[in-house]
């Protein structure tokens, strides 16, 4: 057999652990690379989140301070719910359970305009740490119910914004991941729902969030 064959293959022997170390360093730094690309989408995934607050809240304060004398001059205190109830005194606790439950009540009963009405009454009226954020979240809803999206998205970015730490949160993420879904706005769709799973992992909107992202594959 011809010795330069034996010099290729012995050749080959010599450098052989060089090549396999060589290729799997390749491996490791295309993992390393998988990692940073997915770390780096996650980053982006949070800051687009934190830039979509931060232009809701910009976005209302210019609002705020052009509508400011037309809000002053609505006299909303006066609103009549049936016709022995009357909701005058702000903060007053009777009038704040009775708009709520009547807000609860219509809603059960599917009259969301009324619903509606009796939620937007409560924000603009009282502060309640508990009932406050839930009517944004139930406005958002019924907003969503009528196809009103552009609104559906102002109140739950108002009750994320506003109350940040309140358990409907992770759902009210998921919602707005909804409102893109409809709006045919896939990839923010995509990346909402993934922030859900992502940051409230063992939410019932993690769950939610995680079968939609399934059946967009």
């Amino acid at each position: 057999m011809d010795i330069r064959f034996f010099f290729i293959f012995f050749v080959l022997i010599a450098f052989f652990p060089s090549l396999l170390k060589a290729d799997e360093n390749e491996t490791a730094k295309t993992d390393i690379l998988f990692l940073k690309i997915q770390e780096l989408e996650s980053e982006i995934a949070e800051l687009r989140n934190k830039i979509e607050s931060q232009n809701y809240l910009i976005d209302k304060l210019i609002e705020e301070s052009l509508d400011s004398s037309e809000e002053d001059s609505a006299d909303i205190t006066n609103l009549a719910l049936d016709t022995d109830i009357r909701f005058k005194g702000i903060e007053d606790p009777n009038s704040k359970d009775q708009v709520y439950s009547a807000a609860i009540k219509a809603l059960e009963s599917q009259d969301y305009d009324k619903a509606f009405m009796l939620f937007n009454f409560f924000v603009a009226s009282f502060l309640d740490e508990e009932k406050k954020p839930l009517s944004y979240f139930w406005l958002g809803e019924i907003s969503f119910i009528n196809n009103d999206l552009a609104k559906s998205k102002d109140f739950f970015m108002e009750l994320i914004s506003s109350y940040p730490n309140h358990y409907r949160i992770p759902l009210a993420h998921k919602k707005i991941g909804d409102i893109y879904l409809k709006s045919n706005e896939i990839g923010k769709a995509k990346d909402k729902y993934n922030f859900v799973v992502r940051e409230y992992p063992n939410n019932t909107a993690s769950s939610l969030a995680l079968q939609l992202l399934k059946n967009m594959e």
